[in-house]
């Protein structure tokens, strides 16, 4: 049997038949190896590219801050294959988000270059969020149609350094969207610095923001940085920066308007390159009116505004982050963990979130405690959920088993409970239940006996 020999050119061919780019350099970033595809996604001819330095020819490093040759002294061993999103900017200034994958080129273990395959997504992603087939990016979970134009939103303008302002209630996932746009923009592989400015108090706020010299104050037993400097090359995330002190919202305008900063305590300045994103749960022009924030560092934040929608307004969503949840508490957990009835699910439908998702995966993980059977049922709920003023309410005991008829879901028991946690209210017994009003009807004209000593109301 004959045995295929591949010479340089018959390999050359192969790999431009693959629909992957393909780029290979050395140890000095020379480009030794680019395919067809890699011409067709970045723009950039084989002429541009072989025999120059990779940073020179896209006229800034492609890979962005997760390049592994900036620091010549530290480069990774890529004993282990490495994977992350980006974006590139193409030879015609046309953005393109890339999935990149990362080996290292070895010759009797020592690391020669490495080779980098990725494939052009842009198409494929806004044609998913078209059809509605997304139902997470970048670690947001979603599918309804205000969650597809918010991915579309973060993928439009994570590649610009332009300050974002992000506006949402309590729960609705800021952070989580501060670091897709992170993720996202070429600042990716480096560090992502959140803040939170209503959690620091106001004495420490100068220090934490901008660090401090030895001796600044008491208690100052060394030179610390501050999160702008630590967020050097990548992004600085401010949470809840209304509750900024109006001293602090000066020195932060002069710190976005020069690119330096001074330690508290220090006289050198110093340059710090790193994106902004903010984020509030209150209307920041409004507290502008109030002379709660300055109207300057308003406009120099709010560049770009993203609104987050509360979990009422993209009900749908509900049963998949009700089973991402779930999926995470099975890895999480030895011990088996119950599924959602429909009913709970109904239930978790039915209410308005006022604590959005972070109340939600809250229920989730008191009804897995809660649970002792194989199924979460809506009795399994936080009380919130089912309409219970918890102050007057006595938990029920387990369920006993229907008589007779075809209502299993019901019993004598916890109809009784229901209706006496509810003041007779059968509306919210039915509830509380998880079961439509006209089946609690049914089985109370089949079982009178259920209302006996109890007063009821529709």
């Amino acid at each position: 049997m004959e045995h295929l020999i591949f010479d340089k050119e018959s390999l050359i061919l192969v790999l431009d038949h693959l629909k992957d780019g393909i780029i290979a350099h050395d140890m000095n970033r020379k480009i030794v190896f680019f395919n067809k595809a890699a011409e067709k996604i970045t723009g950039y001819s084989r002429e541009d590219a072989l025999g120059n330095d990779c940073h020179q020819v896209f006229e800034a490093p492609f890979c962005g801050e997760r390049c592994s040759f900036c620091d010549k002294e530290h480069i990774p061993d890529f004993k282990n294959k490495v994977e992350y999103p980006m974006n590139i900017t193409t030879k015609d200034g046309e953005i393109r988000h890339l999935e990149m994958s990362v080996t290292g080129i070895m010759d009797k273990g020592i690391l020669k270059g490495v080779i980098a395959s990725f494939r052009d997504t842009t198409e494929h992603d806004a044609l998913a969020a078209k059809a509605e087939e997304l139902t997470s990016f970048s670690g947001i979970i979603g599918k309804d149609k205000v969650m597809l134009q918010l991915f579309q939103q973060i993928r439009d303008v994570a590649p610009y350094d332009y300050p974002v302002h992000i506006n949402g209630e309590t729960g609705t996932g800021k952070e989580r969207v501060a670091e897709a746009l992170h993720n996202e923009s070429k600042r990716g592989g480096a560090h992502f610095v959140p803040v939170n400015c209503g959690a620091i108090p106001e004495g420490l706020v100068e220090s934490e923001l901008f660090g401090h010299v030895k001796g600044a104050f008491s208690g100052a037993v060394r030179e610390r940085k501050g999160r702008c400097e630590l967020a050097h090359k990548g992004t600085l995330f401010l949470d809840e920066v209304a509750e900024l002190p109006k001293q602090i919202q000066v020195k932060l305008l002069r710190f976005l308007q020069e690119g330096t900063l001074e330690r508290v305590g220090g006289e050198k300045s110093i340059q710090v390159d790193v994106r902004i994103i903010s984020a509030t749960n209150k209307d920041l022009a409004r507290e502008v009116e109030k002379g709660n924030f300055r109207k300057d560092l308003y406009y120099r934040l709010n560049v770009i505004p993203i609104e987050l929608p509360p979990l009422r307004n993209r009900r749908n969503d509900i049963p998949l982050l009700i089973t991402h949840f779930l999926e995470r508490a099975k890895k999480d957990n030895s011990a088996n963990i119950p599924e959602f009835s429909k009913d709970a699910v109904r239930v978790m439908m039915d209410y308005s979130w006022p604590g959005n998702v972070r109340e939600l995966q809250n229920a989730v993980q008191f009804a897995i405690v809660r649970c002792k059977q194989n199924e979460i049922l809506p009795m399994d709920l936080p009380m919130e959920l089912r309409n219970i003023d918890p102050d007057t309410c006595v938990e029920p005991p387990p369920p006993t088993p229907v008589p007779t008829g075809k209502s299993t879901k019901l019993n004598m028991t916890s109809v009784q409970e229901a209706l006496k946690l509810t003041g007779g209210n059968k509306a919210k017994a039915a509830r509380y239940l998880g079961v439509g009003r006209a089946t609690l009807y049914r089985f109370l004209d089949k079982f009178p006996q259920t209302l006996d000593g109890i007063t009821t109301i529709k």
